[in-house]
């Protein structure tokens, strides 16, 4: 009897559905797991009298598909984790070379520095050149350099910004003043400028600048040596007028072995073409700005994925530096991309060729760091499917139940 064969497959095809949803309940918790939904399609066994009688055949195999709508963001703090929000995936490889694509960003270190995903395949984006991250560059692993020293930069402008007292008296406390600057030489060592105003006249100001004797080869322990010296003038609303604005100080000789500092003096803004940086009003002589350029050597203290899926290395100094970039891949059709375990997928036969792009550019969404996308899978709609499915099941198993009934009858009357 073909009653059997419609039952049949409605056991089969409910079996399947809570599969699906028993495999949607076990990845509650799965990061970045995109949840599955069921479609049903009835199957016509026959069609008699010109068509105005259609004897169905049951169900057909149902179909899945993965519905890829954005999970919640949870923030972890991890330091290498990442939540996409919005379009894309991640671009990763196994160590086959095949190229997957994920939305689980727990990512991590491996032996070897490089950024790979919690089962082991490589994260795939843009590490820095000497410095530089070129994303228009192909991709590929992204490694991490670990205590990685970053290289000294010798000081070669500095800037201060002064009010020097025009109340002042020349010759007495109001009319000097001194201030100091750290800068750096080539071989990332630190040096003390000090800074040495003396009024000499009303609009006038005589400047020293010295370095410890002991930092020269030429120089005496505990006296200064001098490395610039000059005059400034102000005029009578107490504006700048030295001419020009940028003053060159010169250190030869290092007693640490560093080259020479050859470093300008600033005192106007735009390295010397602006606004004058130093004032003379009836005020306090104070300093209310230093900078200089000069970076000394450091140490990697930390390393993490920043918003945007850039990777950043932040130094012993302070300094914060990008050292990689995240890429993502647009798909048009995410539906048809083949889930392979482990939160990756790979192209299908369908699948529109993916677009590589750095994150929040185009259609891509961006990423979110120190955080993870979670689950799709809502718990509710999976116990009311379960529901659903479970009732089915049962009501095909009924009609098997009564179709074996009747068929015993018949036997029976038969005999």
């Amino acid at each position: 009897m073909s009653s059997f064969a419609i039952a049949l497959s409605g056991l089969t095809a409910d079996s399947a559905a809570l599969d699906v949803v028993g495999n949607n309940l076990a990845n509650l918790n799965t990061t970045g797991y995109k949840n599955s939904t069921v479609s049903f399609y009835d199957l016509l066994q026959s069609s008699v009298a010109g068509g105005t009688t259609q004897i169905g055949g049951g169900v057909s195999e149902p179909q899945t598909e993965r519905v890829f709508t954005q999970g919640s963001i949870q923030s972890t703090g991890g330091n290498f984790d990442g939540a996409i929000n919005g379009n894309g995936f991640f671009v990763v490889q196994n160590p086959s070379g095949n190229t997957l694509y994920t939305r689980a960003g727990n990512f991590q270190l491996n032996a070897s520095g490089d950024l790979v995903t919690a089962t082991g395949q490589f994260v795939q984006g843009w590490s820095a050149q000497n410095g530089v991250v070129n994303t228009s560059g192909a991709i590929g692993n992204i490694t991490i350099p670990s205590n990685a020293l970053q290289t000294p930069s010798a000081t070669k402008n500095v800037a201060l910004s002064v009010n020097l007292n025009a109340a002042g008296v020349v010759g007495q406390p109001s009319g000097t003043f001194s201030t100091t600057v750290q800068a750096v030489d080539s071989l990332g060592v630190s040096h003390t400028l000090t800074f040495n105003f003396t009024e000499a006249s009303a609009g006038n100001w005589s400047y020293e600048v010295d370095i410890p004797g002991q930092d020269l080869t030429s120089g005496t322990a505990g006296t200064p040596s001098p490395i610039a010296t000059g005059s400034l003038t102000f005029d009578a609303n107490g504006n700048l007028t030295t001419t020009p604005a940028q003053v060159a100080l010169s250190a030869t000789g290092l007693s640490d072995g560093a080259s020479d500092m050859n470093i300008n003096w600033n005192l106007a803004t735009q390295n010397g073409t602006g606004t004058p940086l130093i004032s003379q009003y009836a005020a306090t002589s104070a300093v209310s700005a230093a900078t200089q350029d000069g970076v000394p050597a450091s140490q990697v203290t930390q390393v993490s994925i920043a918003n945007g899926g850039a990777i950043t290395a932040q130094f012993s100094n302070g300094n914060q530096l990008v050292i990689g970039q995240i890429a993502l891949a647009s798909v048009s059709n995410p539906g048809s991309l083949i889930a392979v375990g482990q939160n990756n997928y790979e192209v299908g036969a369908d699948t529109a060729t993916p677009v590589i792009g750095v994150p929040n550019s185009g259609t891509l969404g961006t990423v979110e760091g120190g955080s993870l996308e979670a689950s799709t899978v809502d718990i509710a709609t999976e116990f009311t499917n379960l529901i659903v499915y479970q009732n089915s099941y049962q009501a095909n198993a009924k009609v098997i139940s009564t179709l074996n009934q009747v068929t015993q009858n018949l036997l029976q009357i038969q005999t």
